[in-house]
């Protein structure tokens, strides 16, 4: 896999979140994606990146174009030194929530993107990976 374009976002504040769809819906029409498809990773990258500012207290979210053979496509990652996960399978259940929300955030990532990842380690951090292919 080749990388074309790869630049890392700091999250901290609300407004990072922010800034980081913005910066996920120009990516996205950069690389070609339909709009369905900038949606959808739009969506993803908001959800991972308030995870990150909420739950592991900050981070980084990292943004590369990258090219698979004849596929192109936008990685994510986003990466934290919080509390880590305990249990990453009951966390990727739908409606499992250790906050207020609807607790779809990750689950709904892993459906909106073609590659999900994730490691995490109690009292370590999380690294949530993401691949959108066009």
């Amino acid at each position: 896999m080749r990388v074309l374009k790869d630049e890392t976002y700091e999250l901290s504040v609300s407004d990072d979140i922010v800034r980081v769809r913005q910066r996920a819906r120009a990516w996205a029409v950069e690389i070609g994606f339909s709009l369905v498809d900038q949606t959808k990773i739009v969506t993803a990258a908001s959800e991972l990146a308030r995870n990150t500012v909420e739950h592991g207290g900050g981070g980084t979210a990292r943004f590369r174009h990258v090219v698979d053979g004849h596929r192109s496509g936008l990685r994510l990652d986003f990466v934290d030194s919080g509390p880590g996960i305990p249990d990453v399978e009951l966390a990727l259940r739908d409606g499992y929530s250790t906050g207020t929300g609807l607790g779809l955030g990750l689950s709904g990532s892993r459906r909106l993107m073609s590659e999900f990842e994730i490691e995490s380690s109690v009292g370590t951090g999380t690294r949530v990976s993401v691949t959108r292919w066009r």
